[in-house]
């Protein structure tokens, strides 16, 4: 794997570990609902899934 697609990895890490920082996160802690769902579940389970997608988009894209 080239630098460059370390240096995407790393980025996408900064970025969950922000995005699941405390501070953010107590923003989704409501009793709102979506369709019954929590609000805090729907973002912590959409963060998730968005970095399995992105890591498996920069690894099956630049694997070499």
């Amino acid at each position: 794997m080239k630098k460059r697609h370390q240096q995407k990895l790393v980025v996408l890490t900064v970025f969950l570990f922000l995005t699941l920082n405390l501070p953010l996160l107590l923003l989704f802690d409501s009793s709102d609902s979506i369709l019954g769902i929590p609000l805090f579940y729907i973002y912590i389970f959409s963060i998730w899934a968005f970095s399995i997608i992105a890591t498996l988009i920069i690894v099956k894209r630049y694997y070499e």
